[in-house]
């Protein structure tokens, strides 16, 4: 008999406030190693404050956070971050390939040349994201969809063991969508993967288990999802379409 795979974040009872306003309350969670997670929820239910008490930008009121078995930030670089909007000037004078290189930055000090196993190492996350012909473009040339898969390479060129997806389709159509998240479950293959959605119904094709997060937390298997549980998490009727789900 398979032993379970081990857990790489555990929340214990975290609580957490942006001055007088609680935003997350006694949450306790548990990652495994290699799981898909979908994090869903209503805007502001917490969900992107818990992806930064993960990478340790901020850090819980009361209760713990542990991630690879330390603190958020010593387990920093393992971790890569694709963030729901780029925030580039329209004239950032930046081509494809070197923002992706600097999803190499934290493995040298920040004067070093990038090596050619940097270049070797982008080059390839380009290539599995499907943009690398849009290398020596400006980022301020492409498209909301093709600069969200530049920002996916950027993190994979990090080689992190698990990802971070804050709405990380928000900015393309569905056609692309399916595209992305394909592309995610075959990184699953390798990296554990975390991403926000709000799109419940899509997700459960891809995603292990849903975390439905509006200050507590609800943990469901994809296949126990029902429109009792979304209207119990989001407060109200939300439309879920329902899909058949892959196998896992």
């Amino acid at each position: 008999m398979g032993r379970f795979p081990k857990s790489i974040i555990e929340f214990d009872r975290v609580s957490f406030r942006y001055q007088s306003v609680p935003v997350l309350e006694n949450i306790t969670l548990a990652v495994r190693e290699g799981e898909f997670l979908g994090l869903v929820g209503p805007n502001g239910g917490g969900k992107s404050t818990l992806l930064k008490l993960i990478m340790g930008l901020i850090s819980p009121d009361s209760g713990s956070v542990r991630v690879y078995g330390t603190t958020p930030k010593k387990a920093r670089s393992r971790l890569g971050y694709v963030p729901q909007f780029a925030r580039f000037p329209s004239d950032f004078p930046i081509t494809v390939e070197e923002t992706v290189l600097m999803g190499r930055l934290k493995q040298r000090r920040i004067w070093q040349r990038y090596s050619a196993e940097d270049k070797k190492i982008a080059h390839k996350s380009l290539e599995e994201t499907g943009v690398a012909e849009f290398a020596d473009r400006p980022i301020d040339q492409l498209s909301g969809g093709q600069l969200q898969r530049v920002l996916i390479a950027r993190a994979l060129a990090s080689e992190p063991e698990l990802l971070l997806l804050d709405e990380p389709t928000a900015s393309v159509d569905s056609h692309q969508e399916k595209g992305v998240f394909d592309l995610f479950k075959e990184l699953n293959k390798r990296m554990s993967i975390i991403v926000i959605s709000h799109d419940i119904g899509f997700i459960t094709d891809y995603v292990d288990r849903v975390a439905c997060l509006n200050k507590e937390i609800l943990c469901h298997e994809t296949h126990a999802i029902t429109p009792d549980i979304i209207d119990q998490m989001y407060g109200g009727h939300v439309h879920a379409i329902h899909h058949h789900s892959h196998a896992i």
